[in-house]
């Protein structure tokens, strides 16, 4: 009976699972063949895996579903499906999983790292909109000419009386 294997992986909002099956190394993103999915940059990235370890990548085909996140979220995610497949149809073998951490650790450990939601009176997560000290100087300047006004006023008065 063939076995198939099914892998999950994530990266921010970019979620990819994976059924692997026996076969010659194609792959299908969302029902569409790689080169139509991505392309320069993106597809080397998904291919990382094949040109790290050719023998166990070409024995299987991956088809995998992609959704959320970004571009470059998703290709993340995808690149860590296709390598925990390759690891789980060959037993987890120890020294093939040392090779791959050793390459790069997040092609098996979920980057699970997220945007900062914005907080309140801010731009963003962090940013706050320029603190001005100039008010400050003028209402204290008011405040000390109207009082040394009324009390010249007021001496003004009692000199008087």
């Amino acid at each position: 009976m063939v076995k198939n294997y099914t892998v999950k992986s994530s990266r921010k909002k970019a979620m990819a699972r994976a059924v692997i099956k026996p076969g010659a190394g194609n792959i299908r993103v969302n029902n569409k063949a790689l080169d139509v999915f991505a392309s320069g940059y993106r597809r080397d990235l998904i291919l990382e895996s094949a040109s790290l370890i050719p023998d166990e990548f070409n024995k299987h085909d991956y088809f995998i579903n992609v959704s959320g996140g970004g571009t470059s979220s998703q290709v993340q995610a995808i690149r860590s499906c296709i390598t925990k497949g390759i690891l789980l149809a060959n037993g987890n073998k120890k020294t093939l999983r040392d090779k791959i951490i050793a390459y790069d650790r997040y092609m098996l450990v979920d980057d699970v790292r997220n945007k900062e939601p914005k907080k309140e009176l801010g731009l963003g997560a962090r940013k706050k909109k320029q603190h001005s000290k100039r008010w400050k100087i003028v209402w204290l300047f008011q405040f000390v000419v109207f009082h040394a006004v009324r009390l010249l006023l007021t001496s003004m008065m009692n000199i008087r009386d």
